[in-house]
């Protein structure tokens, strides 16, 4: 059974891969198909993103698709980055210059100063259109330094409640555990299993290039 990941970043495809292992997929991801669109990320919240994606790609590949958005809201700069998350420092933005941007942002506050939430959504949608949607949300606070070679993104500066590392400085299982990404993942294995389980998942693939 097949299923597309709504993705390039390599890391998000590791990283969904893993969290799928579980089931009996088959998952591809968009660069495994000639001529997928680019999505503009254009939506007012991370759901209307990632609704639209997975709706673009699984139209594009006749496949249910799978897709994330994620954002890190912070509360003393109001929620932000929030859907911004991924260009905070601008559209070309690397995720070094994220975490440079943020940590500038919040120099000199401490305690509740550093408060910030992780939220990630799921969508899952089939090409007839059918789209369902599943989140996860971690809170935590922001460290003063990055710290850590694991992950991506904001990893190397967020640390969950109840612990002291950075989701950077955890392995891969530790961070699924407690991960935004992970809680939503729980919910989106649970729509892929029975999408699996009604024969909804197809087989084959014609639009595969590999």
């Amino acid at each position: 059974m097949r299923l597309v990941l709504a993705t390039r970043n390599r890391h998000k495809v590791t990283e969904m891969r893993e969290l799928l292992s579980e089931l009996a997929v088959d998952v591809l991801s968009c660069q495994d198909f000639a001529g997928v669109p680019e999505v503009v990320e254009d939506g007012e919240t991370l759901e209307d993103n990632a609704i639209k994606k997975a709706l673009v790609v699984a139209k594009a590949t006749g496949l249910p698709a799978l897709a994330d958005d994620t954002g890190l809201e912070v509360e003393a700069l109001g929620g932000e980055p929030g859907v911004f998350s991924a260009r905070y420092a601008g559209p070309s933005a690397t995720y070094d210059d994220n975490n440079r941007k943020l940590l500038r942002a919040l120099n000199g506050l401490t305690g509740r100063g550093r408060r910030a939430c992780f939220t990630c959504v799921m969508a899952l949608a089939l090409p007839d259109g059918e789209v369902r949607t599943a989140a996860g949300r971690t809170w935590g606070s922001i460290a003063e330094e990055p710290r850590g070679t694991g992950g991506f993104g904001y990893d190397p500066v967020f640390v969950a409640d109840g612990g002291e590392l950075t989701y950077a400085e955890l392995t891969a299982s530790e961070k699924h555990a407690i991960s935004h990404r992970g809680k939503a993942m729980e919910g989106a294995r649970a729509l892929v299993r029975r999408l699996a389980e009604s024969g909804r998942l197809p087989q084959e693939s014609p639009s595969a290039t590999s």
